[in-house]
C-alpha cells in the first residue's frame, strides 16, 4: 500500500491510499480526484489521465514506454515529467508519491 498525493491546479490536495499492483489512475478515479477523466479506462488509448510527476519522484516512477510516449503526444501541455497515470503501477516504492493534475485533459 502506498499513499499518493494528487495536487490540482487550484492547490487542493487529495491523499489516496493505493493498493500495490493497481494503477495510479484506478486509484484517482476510485477516489474522485478532479481532473483525472480516464476516458479509455486505463487502456493507454487516450491521454485523459495525464499527470505531472513531482521532480523528487521522476527517477523512481521511471520513464514512459513507447506506447505511452505516443499517447502523451495527445496530452495538453505535455512536459518532461508528464506521465499517463494508467501506466504507473503502485508499489511500496511509490509511498509518498506526489503528482500534479494538469489544468485540463485532452
Amino acid at each position: 500500500m502506498a499513499k499518493i498525493t494528487f495536487v490540482t491546479m487550484d492547490g487542493a490536495r487529495y491523499d489516496v491510499d493505493a493498493a500495490n499492483g493497481s494503477s495510479v489512475m484506478e486509484n484517482a478515479v476510485r477516489n474522485s480526484v478532479p481532473g483525472i477523466e480516464a476516458d479509455c479506462g486505463g487502456a493507454c488509448a487516450c491521454a485523459t489521465c495525464h499527470v505531472y510527476v513531482d521532480a523528487a519522484w521522476t527517477e523512481i516512477v521511471g520513464e514512459p514506454e513507447a506506447m505511452e510516449e505516443d499517447m502523451l503526444d495527445f496530452a495538453v501541455d505535455m512536459r518532461p515529467n508528464s506521465r499517463l497515470s494508467c501506466q504507473i503501477r503502485v508499489s511500496d516504492a511509490l509511498d509518498g508519491l506526489v503528482l500534479s493534475v494538469p489544468e485540463r485533459q485532452s
